[in-house]
């Protein structure tokens, strides 16, 4: 799994994190611990680019989960597992819908995420520009 970051201005600054690989339990930890590295570094507003991912596992799932929650605000412990997957409810759900976006998963792992439900929860696009938009409205 490779994982890059890019910073984009727009009407407010977004963290773009491009995955590429499969995203499964050998490396969801990792994923988590980028994403809190961004953060930490000061990143609120992020598009997880999965354009180079062709499989996602539950890990996988999991790991999208726990850096939505991260960019909402909600306190995330790696490893956390089901319960931090169960923790998405409607008084959380707008504002990690509002800071974390997906763009152009590829249509198996768009077909997982449905199946789950966070297709439902999180935003995809399939237009950078566009997408970039969206955040801070």
């Amino acid at each position: 799994m490779q994982i890059a970051f890019s910073k984009h201005e727009g009407r407010v600054p977004v963290w773009v994190m491009k995955l590429t690989g499969n995203l499964d339990a050998s490396n969801y930890a990792s994923v988590i611990a980028k994403a809190q590295d961004a953060y930490d570094e000061g990143a609120r507003y992020l598009l997880i680019n999965l354009s180079g991912v062709p499989y996602i596992s539950s890990a996988g799932l999991m790991a999208l989960h726990s850096v939505a929650l991260l960019f909402g605000g909600y306190a995330v412990k790696n490893g956390a597992g089901r319960p931090a997957f169960r923790s998405v409810n409607t008084q959380n759900e707008k504002v990690v819908r509002q800071h974390t976006k997906l763009l152009s998963p590829q249509s198996a792992v768009e077909e997982v995420l449905d199946t789950v439900g966070l297709k439902q929860l999180l935003e995809i696009h399939t237009d950078l520009d566009f997408a970039l938009l969206l955040f801070g409205m």
